[in-house]
């Protein structure tokens, strides 16, 4: 939405796991490398079983990983991953992911999330979509990354707008005082968010954001931008990480 911006931009990626002030890495945190394995395994066991009927994403800082070539998984996946490679194996890629994300074609709330429910002892494991269930080391999420933003800016909740829609958002709408539920969001999003936003099909961020004090007239061009880069350039993809 905002990569064509003529502005440095700051990213706080993968629920939190990784932050990115313009080029530069501020902070990322990397799972434990004999946990990715035996996850692996567990959910391809689950799987196999009938247990759940569920895609694995392994979540790098250079590219997102799969190995299920189903295409209705792909498409779901593609929808939020820049840079997604397809391997043979998601137990032999060669960076260390920092987060795992599952994509359950029956309902991630319901179903992946209890079934994993043993790893809240050690892990994060948040709700982050009707299909999508991510998993963090614990301390991680997208609040904690939101006030590191802040300190190393100088930049007060006060100052601080923020826009959510499921369950891994919480955190973060709890950092900033201008906290915005966009109209389609979990209902417990929209009770702990302060305002209301439009949805994401209306451009509910960029209406909000038009008529915040002082930005009059930036988001207007923000879009303005990304339409003309989309009109130059038909097969650019417009990525957003989760």
């Amino acid at each position: 939405m905002f990569g064509h911006v003529e502005v440095e931009l700051d990213y706080i990626a993968e629920n939190g796991a990784f932050v990115v002030r313009g080029e530069e890495e501020v902070s990322s945190d990397a799972l434990d490398e004999g946990f990715t394995a035996p996850f692996v395994d567990r959910m391809r066991t689950l799987v196999a079983l009938g247990a759940l009927h569920a895609g694995v994403v392994l979540c790098g800082k250079r590219s997102a990983y799969v190995e299920n070539t189903d295409p209705a998984f792909l498409a779901e996946a593609d929808k939020y991953y820049a840079r997604l490679e397809i391997v043979d194996d998601l137990t032999a890629i060669d960076e260390i992911p920092i987060k795992i994300a599952i994509f359950d074609f029956d309902g991630g709330e319901a179903h992946t999330a209890v079934e994993l429910d043993d790893l809240r002892a050690t892990h994060q494991v948040v709700v982050s979509g009707q299909h999508w269930v991510d998993i963090m080391n614990i301390g991680v999420d997208k609040g904690v990354a939101l006030r590191s933003l802040q300190h190393s800016l100088g930049v007060t909740a006060a100052q601080t707008a923020a826009f959510g829609d499921y369950l891994n958002d919480l955190p973060m709408l709890q950092a900033a005082d201008w906290s915005y539920a966009m109209a389609d969001a979990h209902p417990d999003v929209a009770a702990a968010a302060r305002f209301r936003a439009p949805s994401n099909a209306d451009a509910g961020v960029l209406t909000v954001i038009e008529g915040l004090p002082g930005l009059s007239g930036w988001a207007h061009r923000a879009s303005a931008d990304a339409a003309r880069a989309a009109a130059a350039a038909p097969s650019t993809h417009f990525g957003v990480w989760p």
